[in-house]
């Protein structure tokens, strides 16, 4: 087998492509041929030591990956050899095999593509999580999707029209605000030309969005809240700008408005039923076309750097997924 190793965990170019020994799985494991491996903000992060997981050296980084069942360790039942699976380890995917946690593999019904599968755990999962449970999103309310060209910003677009409500894209191109209205959105905002809290006035009559949907943080995140309706939930999902803003607490009192934590790793540990239950259900939505991940672009598993690369300079829309 061949995988990335880091060994040093001070950016990507430490990284090195290299030939390692197939392993045998041991009790609980699954011994995955990967397929493909979607890019993530937090595979960014690992091999720079910023992440708040920091697994032993050397590491394969490559947190989500989709591919088929070669062999099963001790005790794993619910999968069998030959089938094909999804699974969001953390680590591990960016090679061509992977010793995975069979706990952590999620079977896939028949005709379920490997670059849908690889882009499909942490992004929908994420958004679910956040607008259906914590955010309690209902039908006809409006949400605000800052960063919403992103995978989990498309995700957000998808699962908001699935669930009825009214979205308004907040992304920072042309380009990639059609891209939202092509996922379902109903209006854009190009926060680099529009005053995002004059466009929001303007596009819900100065009512303000119900919910705001957050992976990116930073400048934006003040003037999002200033913006928000009575009663609204603002979602912090995460911050992909960098700096993580501190917003006047006034502003929840004044708004009789909630700021509300999104943790969707911890959701999963804590109430894996609930979360089983979460995942069934976006099956379910995949096979009935109501969601589906927004794919960049597709590169070999052998260019991993000219995809860190890429996402690293913003322009990536959707996911970027690597294949073998």
């Amino acid at each position: 087998m061949h995988a990335w190793l880091c060994s040093n965990p001070i950016g990507v170019d430490a990284l090195n492509w290299q030939e390692l020994p197939t392993p045998t799985p041991g009790p609980g494991q699954a011994l995955i041929h990967i397929e493909a491996a979607s890019l993530n903000f937090p595979d960014l992060l690992i091999v720079q030591n910023k992440y708040q997981m920091k697994p032993p050296l050397p590491f394969v980084p490559g947190s989500e990956y989709a591919g088929v069942v070669l062999a099963l360790g001790e005790g794993v039942t619910h999968l069998r050899i030959g089938q094909s699976v999804a699974c969001l380890s953390g680590t591990g995917g960016f090679g061509t095999h992977t010793l995975a946690p069979a706990k952590l593999c999620m079977p896939l019904p028949e005709g379920f593509p490997a670059v849908d599968a690889a882009a499909f755990i942490m992004t929908y999962a994420t958004s679910h999580h956040a607008l259906i449970d914590r955010g309690q999103l209902k039908a006809g309310e409006t949400v605000l999707v800052l960063g919403a060209a992103g995978g989990v910003g498309t995700a957000a677009i998808q699962i908001a029209k699935a669930a009825g409500a009214r979205v308004i894209a907040a992304a920072s191109t042309d380009t990639k605000c059609a891209l939202c209205l092509s996922q379902g959105a109903d209006a854009t905002i190009n926060y680099s030309t529009q005053n995002l809290r004059e466009a929001l006035k303007s596009l819900t009559d100065g009512k303000g969005p119900d919910v705001v949907y957050d992976p990116v943080g930073g400048e934006m995140a003040e003037p999002a809240f200033r913006s928000i309706a009575w009663r609204g939930r603002y979602l912090v999902v995460g911050f992909a700008a960098g700096p993580i803003p501190a917003l006047p607490w006034n502003l929840a009192l004044l708004k009789g408005a909630s700021i509300v934590g999104v943790f969707w790793g911890d959701f999963s540990r804590r109430e894996p039923q609930a979360n089983a239950a979460m995942m069934q259900t976006l099956v379910q939505w995949y096979e009935q076309g109501k969601i589906k991940p927004v794919i960049d672009h597709t590169l070999p598993m052998s260019e991993l750097k000219q995809a860190y690369a890429e996402m690293g300079s913003r322009g990536v829309m959707g996911k970027l997924v690597m294949v073998n």
